[in-house]
């Protein structure tokens, strides 16, 4: 029976949840002062029929930025895009096509489109492109107006109070680049070529000390983990994989990080204690050379790479080799 109870229980999706009480009760109080003034400005500008349907949308944004206020769907481009252009689409398409079966459905399919190519998925726009549509006489005679007066102005006021609430919390700081980010690791423990073995029981302290609502499943978590250690694993570095212009990074984390770019070496020897010569490109110590064994570099080295824009791609050596470029 039990197991019955734990199957069903993981097939309605409920799930542990590692926030403490105060992360909890400061979403709730973000949510109340965020939509009281939502409230009190879409009454003052719209009927109260019409003014129903619009702060619906809103409150299932409060609902994003102050019980997930890191979460991607929560980030100030995605509400403003998400509500502006859905109310866009939304009024678009009952000039279009006014007292259509067709355009409600409509309106929300083609903000969801509009959401995507924009990078702006905010779940509720789509309320707003609904409320565009079937929010009643008084929202459709403010015709495009809508979109500034009350979704964007409300959009202001939402983020503005995010803004200002989450602020005296370093872990609840919003936007989600303005939070508290960890410390990057000492030297010394960057260094270390085999990191301590990590447990399910360690993700769930750190997701305890994170203190913030995550958006993953827990098991998904450690999938993710799991395979990416296993990619890791897959592209792990030989003694041959060490070519002529090839660039590898240590993939450490912080001051510690570097990439170094083969410069020379004996391709007729080529064994774990033929010496090769590198050059740090990026990174500690950019700009230094240094001579080693290739059984060092391949150690040392826990991917190729090669640069792509402003940062570095793993690659396999072949390519990186093939893509090198000596300064």
């Amino acid at each position: 029976m039990a197991t019955f109870w734990r199957n069903l229980l993981d097939l309605l999706g409920w799930r542990a949840n590692a926030t403490s009480h105060t992360e909890k009760l400061l979403s709730c109080l973000g949510a109340f002062v965020g939509l009281s003034l939502i409230y009190a400005v879409t009454h003052w500008l719209l009927p109260n029929a019409a003014a129903m349907w619009v702060v619906a949308s809103m409150g299932a944004s409060a609902v994003l930025l102050f019980a997930a206020p890191h979460g991607v769907l929560s980030q100030p481009w995605a509400v403003i895009g998400g509500h502006g252009l859905s109310a866009m689409v939304g009024v678009g398409c009952q000039w279009l096509w006014p007292e259509q079966m067709f355009t409600p459905a409509l309106a929300v399919a083609l903000a969801i489109l509009a959401m995507h190519y924009a990078r702006c998925i905010h779940p509720p726009g789509g309320a707003t492109a609904l409320s565009a549509v079937i929010g009643g006489q008084a929202v459709h005679d403010l015709g495009f107006s809508f979109v500034l007066e009350p979704v964007l102005l409300n959009c202001a006021i939402i983020l503005g109070v995010a803004v200002l609430f989450n602020a005296p919390f370093a872990w609840r700081r919003y936007p989600a680049a303005l939070a508290h980010q960890p410390q990057p690791l000492n030297k010394s423990a960057a260094s270390e070529q085999a990191p301590a073995a990590v447990a399910p029981e360690d993700f769930y302290h750190a997701l305890r000390q994170v203190d913030s609502f995550i958006d993953i499943r827990f098991d998904d978590l450690l999938e993710i983990i799991q395979l990416a250690q296993e990619h890791a694993k897959s592209q792990r570095i030989g003694t041959d994989d060490i070519l002529h212009g090839a660039c590898y990074s240590n993939a450490q984390s912080g001051e510690s990080w570097s990439v170094r770019q083969v410069i020379d070496e004996a391709p007729a020897r080529r064994n774990k204690n033929d010496l090769v010569i590198y050059k740090v490109i990026a990174g500690a110590g950019r700009g230094n050379t240094g001579v080693c064994p290739r059984a060092d570099m391949a150690q040392w080295a826990r991917s190729a790479v090669v640069a792509d824009g402003n940062g570095w791609r793993r690659v396999n050596p072949i390519e990186s080799a093939a893509a090198a470029t000596f300064t």
